[in-house]
């Protein structure tokens, strides 16, 4: 009850800041990289990008890590299993959406499939029926469409709160945020607490990977935005060959 009161009280700002604050965003990454002095040609932002970084890390520090934990080490594993099976089966809509503006429509009908398998004999997403039928899961967002429709990726760009991204992926977010059908819940105080919830629950499904950056990593920004940009570069791609990927920046 601790963990659900203090995400409804934090939840309301991120409704706030939706594509307003995005595109402020964006224009202030275009704004910097006028005057962009980073040497590295995938991160000329880098010393806005590491200020930014610092601060989100010590956000989930101090904030989220601690209530993501918490969260792991009191929900039963199949509540917890269930939660992540509900907001993902929302989420399968839109990568439905995005495989089929891609022209992968193999993947996007097996999407639709899962979402009508998943909300039916699956108790609204609670249950993933559709993985065990042998309907694979993906994951597309419009950041992904807009590459595969040619947009080049453009500089790495750490957001406030939401992390890593790129000047392309940033552009895209908006639209995706607008495309989440869970932000159109209502009443807005299940719809808040919701979010809360979702949001909790990805940040617990990164606890073991976090720690193991932080204990492997001599310089964790570099190999964040390393790990990130590679595999951004590689689901973009669909597995295209080295080339391929490495032209999407420019």
């Amino acid at each position: 009850m601790k963990i659900t009161h203090r995400v409804s009280r934090m939840i309301p700002m991120i409704r706030i800041t939706r594509i307003p604050y995005f595109v402020a965003t964006l224009g202030a990454a275009l704004a910097l990289s006028g005057c962009a002095t980073g040497s590295n040609p995938r991160d000329p932002l880098e010393s806005y990008n590491r200020a930014m970084f610092s601060f989100n890390d010590k956000l989930d520090q101090v904030v989220l890590k601690p209530v993501a934990t918490a969260y792991q080490d009191t929900l039963p594993s199949f509540v917890q299993t269930g939660i992540g099976n509900f907001f993902g089966n929302i989420g399968d809509v839109w990568t439905a959406v995005n495989n089929l503006l891609q022209g992968k429509l193999e993947d996007g009908m097996t999407d639709v499939m899962r979402v009508a398998v998943n909300s039916t004999m699956g108790f609204l997403g609670l249950l993933d029926i559709g993985s065990e039928a042998g309907l694979p899961k993906h994951k597309e967002d419009f950041g992904q469409t807009l590459g595969a429709w040619g947009v080049k990726s453009g500089p790495y760009f750490v957001l406030p709160v939401f992390g890593s991204s790129t000047v392309r992926d940033t552009a895209a977010f908006p639209v995706d945020l607008s495309a989440d059908l869970w932000s159109y819940k209502d009443p807005v105080n299940v719809r808040n607490i919701g979010t809360g919830i979702r949001m909790i629950d990805q940040r617990a499904a990164l606890l073991g990977a976090s720690s193991l950056i932080e204990d492997a990593a001599l310089d964790k920004y570099v190999f964040t935005r390393d790990a990130y940009l590679q595999r951004r570069q590689s689901l973009i791609q669909d597995g295209r060959s080295k080339k391929d990927i490495e032209e999407d920046i420019y």
